[in-house]
């Protein structure tokens, strides 16, 4: 898998997520849940667990598919894409662990998961940038 793939899986995965989200509203609505039940920037007392957990992994992706992309695309532009494929499928790898692992629960052993993915992604990135400006 190519780098350019791997920014796509992680744009689709992103996307999975945020259809978790839209699934749960969506029944949510259809049993009687008003539609302005989930205003911006706050959270309803009777959320689920597995849908606030499923909302912060869905926002994850978001802010690490900004990075993730910028990376991948300005090799691309570089001619550089062979420089960074190595390190890019990982970094998918690793981001859909950091959501299972988010999806699954909160104890301490599955955000030290969690947390181990997050920071094999960080790594993966800065290797790739280093990649880009060596």
């Amino acid at each position: 898998m190519g780098a350019i793939h791997a920014l796509l899986g992680f744009a689709g995965w992103t996307l999975l997520m945020v259809l978790l989200v839209f699934s749960y509203r969506g029944f949510r609505l259809l049993t009687g849940t008003p539609i302005n039940a989930w205003p911006r920037g706050s959270r309803p007392a009777n959320e689920s667990a597995f849908a606030i957990r499923a909302g912060d992994a869905h926002a994850n992706c978001v802010e690490n598919l900004v990075v993730f992309g910028v990376i991948v695309l300005s090799a691309q532009v570089l001619g550089r894409l062979d420089a960074i494929a190595p390190f890019a499928v990982w970094v998918l790898y690793a981001r859909i662990g950091q959501s299972v692992a988010h999806l699954i629960g909160t104890n301490q052993f599955l955000v030290l998961i969690r947390a181990t993915f997050w920071a094999a992604q960080l790594a993966l990135m800065l290797r790739m940038l280093w990649q880009l400006f060596a």
